[in-house]
């Protein structure tokens, strides 16, 4: 019974990542509402089927969606490719059962498989940088065309290849389409991490206090979103939200901003009721970018970290009151 219910699991995720994957091209009576926006690829202007929250739901969708971008090979007419579906589920058994030994040696070794008196010493932690095209595969960019609208964004390395350049063109024209009155937005979010067997994987920073961040803007302000992994509990297209404002000119700056300062929003409102982030659950941060200011932008990122600043004892920033929030007080 249990090998059987192994089998089945193994066979619904080769099909998942095997046959649910994007195809070179599509046929013109398949919708395009699953177009994936990444450097790699051109964007394309597809339809949305709901269109209020446009980036709250935007976003979601995406995280839900993510997937590998694979490269087609076309066969030679001149042969017959084999296909083995049974080694296909052995092969990807395989890897799974190879990435959930190296998940247990590193958890017995210590978080992240590093000793744990190292971890508890640590005061910083880079999570993202980019110093090469893998690492642009940890993100995806959309904007509104995904509702029809005419903003566009990109991703790529910087020429020196010590950094990524995040640029575009934003529009707040709505679309025509006789419903959406808004429009406007462009977004960097990045992949929520997986383990073994397509498990969800989450960061944990409870040891630290404040976002570190080092780039180089255009003098746009940006939403910074920290979105956790706590949907059990929670309702999708929550998050929380803080903004960040680049300076401009040729200099880096150095952006810092504390974990307490994140507010709790729901398809981009902000809510009445406030709670701090539950730092050892985050799954994702994404940057949006919309100020409706019509033009080009651009945001060139170094890296992304957390770290622990002694002199911040902010625990959370914003007040709560027994009407909106009588749990907290009782």
């Amino acid at each position: 019974m249990a090998m059987s219910s192994i089998h089945k699991l193994l066979t619904g995720i080769y099909i998942h990542r095997n046959f649910m994957r994007p195809r070179a091209a599509l046929p013109p009576f398949v919708g395009s509402h699953c177009v994936d926006y990444s450097s790699s690829s051109l964007q394309k202007k597809v339809t949305s089927v709901d269109r209020t929250s446009q980036q709250g739901k935007t976003e979601e969708g995406l995280q839900g969606h993510d997937h590998k971008e694979v490269a087609l090979d076309a066969p030679s007419p001149d042969r017959t490719p084999e296909v083995s579906f049974d080694k296909a589920i052995r092969d990807e058994a395989i890897e799974h059962f190879r990435r959930l030994k190296d998940e247990i040696v590193a958890h017995l070794r210590g978080p992240d498989g590093r000793p744990l008196e190292e971890v508890i010493m640590e005061q910083a932690r880079v999570v993202w940088q980019f110093r090469e095209k893998e690492d642009l595969d940890k993100w995806i960019v959309t904007s509104d065309k995904t509702i029809g609208g005419r903003s566009e964004i990109f991703l790529k390395m910087s020429k020196n290849n010590r950094s990524a350049l995040l640029y575009g063109t934003l529009s707040s024209e709505p679309p025509q389409d006789g419903e959406s009155r808004q429009s406007g937005y462009c977004a960097m979010i990045s992949r929520i991490p997986r383990g073994a067997f397509e498990r969800k994987l989450s960061y944990d920073w409870s040891q630290f206090n404040t976002l570190y961040l080092r780039v180089r803007g255009d003098g746009r302000p940006w939403m910074v979103n920290i979105r956790q992994d706590t949907e059990f509990i929670q309702r999708k297209n929550q998050m929380y939200s803080y903004f960040m404002f680049t300076r401009g000119g040729p200099y880096w700056q150095e952006v810092k901003i504390p974990f307490s300062k994140f507010f709790f929003s729901n398809q981009g409102r902000v809510r009445d009721v406030q709670g701090p982030l539950v730092l050892d659950k985050i799954s994702s941060i994404g940057f949006t970018l919309s100020d409706k200011v019509d033009g080009p932008f651009f945001l060139e990122i170094d890296f992304i970290g957390v770290f622990t600043d002694p002199a911040h004892t902010e625990e959370f920033a914003y007040e709560n009151s027994p009407v909106l929030n009588p749990r907290l007080f009782r």
